[in-house]
């Protein structure tokens, strides 16, 4: 019997290529944002191109899948797509480049430049989803942070790593606290993610709260609310990714990220779009999976070097602050400061409202003596608060309670260490100051 070398040879190429995953295939179907494909193999998370037959391309992720069909998310409108299209795989993972040359820039959630300057020259490559830090290996939040808001030095004390929700409705000056933050706050890098929102606050942002100054140390990741869901998804990762590739270098991160209700808001639509079915107000099971590893992602890096103190705004929609939303940023975060639309309303900036504002990590950055006098303040504001309409009816007798005496006679005083005009910061050291004088007289 002889050997048919040949034969066999092709075989063996036949074997190799039905084992290789098929890298084209045809578009069948457009339901609503999804977009379905077949006769093409691609992992979840794969960026692929379908090209129209008028010569139209898009591109699209793979964000799921059911037997043979794959489900694409266009990152764009899929105008002039049609059924039978050709459907190619581009890349079947999502990296990006990373590099000093990202600092002063704007950029979109592909890494585009927004500010008309030309392609950053970054030459670092990593995932989107950057890499696992194992828990045992950070460092602990033991040095105090500086974000030069009276409120928040003295009776929220923020540490470096630590993760913080900014909790308001809206039309309240969460965005007017954000921009006090970006400009006051002392880190080596700001990372600002844009998620979402207007599109007419990205350019008003950077040219009215950062400024030339506040932009040279900054990268501004944008993704407005008129792109799509996947776009929007991918800005909030980006933003933890450039985030930790500083920290990774041992510098101390200000990440701000507005805002993670947006970043829900995307999931939500992937979600539904793939057939997720729907819970608490519509959310799919992927969002409450998906909010606690992006939270997860910042913090101090491995053995106390460089850090990521991240800031997420959350919009309580209607003022409810029993939102899904922000129920699962406050079990997640390590802290959360709320704004008041009582306050705003009085003309009270920045409307930081302190009872259900808490700061997790406070007791570890604090003196005893500091943070005695900070839980005093607290008390004698809160004991206001719960008394206030008894005291303003007139139906509180005074010498009833010393602590509520006490409380009225400074309620002024502490009103106006509250208060702060938006283009003034104030140091750290200087609130600790001014809360002793105060609580001593």
């Amino acid at each position: 019997m002889m050997f048919d070398f040949e034969s066999e040879v092709d075989q063996a190429v036949a074997k190799i290529h039905t084992q290789r995953p098929v890298r084209s295939g045809t578009l069948v179907r457009l339901v609503g944002l999804r977009l379905e494909a077949r006769g093409i193999m691609a992992p979840v998370g794969a960026c692929c191109e379908v090209i129209g037959q008028s010569g139209k391309r898009i591109e699209a992720e793979v964000v799921g899948f059911a037997d043979s069909t794959i489900f694409l998310m266009p990152f764009t409108e899929p105008v002039g797509i049609g059924p039978g299209d050709k459907v190619r795989v581009l890349s079947d993972t999502d990296h990006v480049l990373l590099g000093e040359e990202l600092l002063g820039r704007v950029i979109d959630a592909r890494g585009q430049p927004l500010d008309g300057k030309p392609q950053p020259a970054c030459t670092n490559t990593l995932g989107l989803l950057g890499l696992p830090l194992n828990p045992m290996e950070r460092g602990p939040i033991d040095r105090v942070l500086d974000v030069g808001v009276k409120a928040i030095n003295g009776l929220l004390t923020l540490g470096r790593g630590q993760r913080v929700g900014l909790i308001a409705g809206s039309g309240v000056g969460k965005s007017v606290l954000l921009g006090m933050l970006t400009r006051f706050t002392k880190a080596d890098i700001v990372v600002i993610g844009l998620i979402g929102e207007r599109g007419r606050e990205v350019q008003a942002f950077i040219n009215e709260t950062l400024g030339p100054e506040g932009l040279a140390k900054s990268v501004v990741i944008a993704a407005p609310a008129n792109v799509s869901p996947v776009l929007r998804l991918k800005a909030a990762h980006l933003s933890h990714v450039v985030a930790e590739y500083f920290r990774d270098q041992g510098r101390d991160v200000l990440m701000l990220v507005d805002s993670l209700t947006r970043v829900a808001h995307a999931q939500r639509e992937i979600g539904l779009a793939i057939g997720e079915p729907p819970t608490s107000k519509g959310y799919p099971p992927s969002v409450f999976a998906l909010l606690p590893n992006l939270i997860e992602r910042a913090g101090v890096g491995r053995h106390g070097h460089g850090s990521i103190t991240a800031i997420y705004t959350v919009l309580a929609e209607g003022d409810d602050g029993n939102d899904p939303i922000v129920d699962i940023a406050r079990a997640s975060l390590d802290g959360q400061v709320m704004l008041s639309r009582k306050l705003a309303d009085a003309a009270h900036y920045p409307a930081i409202e302190l009872t259900g504002s808490i700061s997790r990590v406070m007791q570890n950055l604090l003196s005893p003596a500091d943070l005695k006098m900070a839980n005093r303040f607290r008390r004698l504001w809160s004991l206001y608060q719960q008394n206030v309409d008894l005291i303003q009816v007139g139906a509180y007798q005074a010498g009833s309670n010393p602590e509520i005496d006490q409380s009225i006679a400074m309620r002024d005083t502490m009103e106006n260490f509250l208060r702060q005009d938006m283009y003034s910061g104030v140091e750290e050291t200087r609130t600790r100051v001014d809360l002793r004088v105060l609580m001593e007289l």
